[in-house]
């Protein structure tokens, strides 16, 4: 296996992850169908899920369909999957000047690890963004 196939496989496991997972993750009763969310909220927690579907399909669509051959598709693949990690990472960032939170009490538990016999808590989008970034990166350096 070519080390540029394998990036686009790993690529793919970005892309698509960050389309299919949204799907499962926000359409339910933690974010879409929360009745503790407003309305407003609800409506854009769904119309972000159906954008990110939308675009992991596409970029999905460049890397094997439309050129599958073309260092500029990848380049640009890579771009438009690390573009919805940033705005992540700034959601993140600036949650206090604009009352954010990374979970809600009744959404998604965090992960709870024993790191040194104390019991620690993370947050299950870390996980998934820090695993996004490694892959994303690892995909561009072996392209």
């Amino acid at each position: 296996m070519s080390s540029t196939f394998l990036a686009r496989l790993m690529m793919t496991a970005v892309a698509a992850g960050q389309g299919i997972t949204p799907l499962f993750i926000d359409l339910n009763r933690t974010h879409a169908t929360n009745p503790l969310w407003t309305g407003h909220a609800r409506f854009h927690v769904v119309d972000q899920t159906f954008a990110m579907a939308t675009l992991g399909a596409l970029e999905v669509a460049l890397l094997w369909w439309i050129a599958p051959d073309s260092r500029l598709i990848f380049y640009l693949v890579a771009l438009l999957t690390a573009l919805p990690i940033c705005g992540f990472l700034v959601a993140t960032l600036t949650r206090k000047l604009y009352g954010g939170t990374l979970r809600d009490p009744n959404g998604v538990k965090a992960l709870r690890i024993s790191i040194g016999g104390r019991v620690r808590e993370i947050d299950v989008n870390i996980v998934l963004i820090l695993v996004g970034v490694a892959v994303l990166l690892t995909s561009v350096l072996i392209f």
